[in-house]
């Protein structure tokens, strides 16, 4: 999987928000642009899908902008990265034949390793919320470390 630079956007406005809750009201686009240096028109179509996802809510007119929708403790990143890229996976291979035969030589193996692998990131992305993020960036928790959650079996 590779993460898009709209879902690494997607990922850094909400963490914008999530880092400054404690101010009340919704937080301008343009106050989240200067925050995260995201071009203003392309962060406002991703604040777009993210609010057609239930993850913000909008207020329009003067005073508007965008709050999370949900605390920062109940979304996760692969929610994120999945409502502005699609399913996170490593592509879209299809599934791998289950009674033994192959359309082509050696395929089924290689889909169901595609399948597994996609599976293990996504739940990767699921281990981590936006709270626990905000809490790193603002130093007031470890950094995540890059490794699949303990609740995950290896074979």
């Amino acid at each position: 999987m590779r993460v898009s630079s709209k879902g690494d956007y997607a990922c850094r406005a909400l963490l914008s928000l999530a880092l400054h809750q404690e101010v009340p009201g919704p937080t301008s686009v343009r106050d989240i642009a200067e925050r995260t240096g995201i071009p203003q028109p392309y962060l406002e179509q991703i604040l777009l899908a993210l609010k057609g996802a239930g993850l913000v809510r909008s207020k329009r007119g003067v005073g508007g902008g965008y709050v999370l929708a949900r605390a920062a403790a109940e979304i996760r990143i692969s929610e994120i990265l999945s409502a502005v890229d699609g399913p996170i996976s490593l592509g879209d291979f299809g599934e791998p034949h289950q009674d033994g035969s192959c359309d082509h030589e050696g395929q089924c193996v290689l889909l169901a390793i595609w399948k597994s692998a996609g599976e293990q990131m996504r739940r990767m992305m699921e281990a981590f919320t936006l709270q626990a993020v905000a809490d790193a960036a603002a130093g007031s928790a470890p950094w995540p470390e890059a490794r699949l959650p303990e609740t995950i079996t290896r074979p």
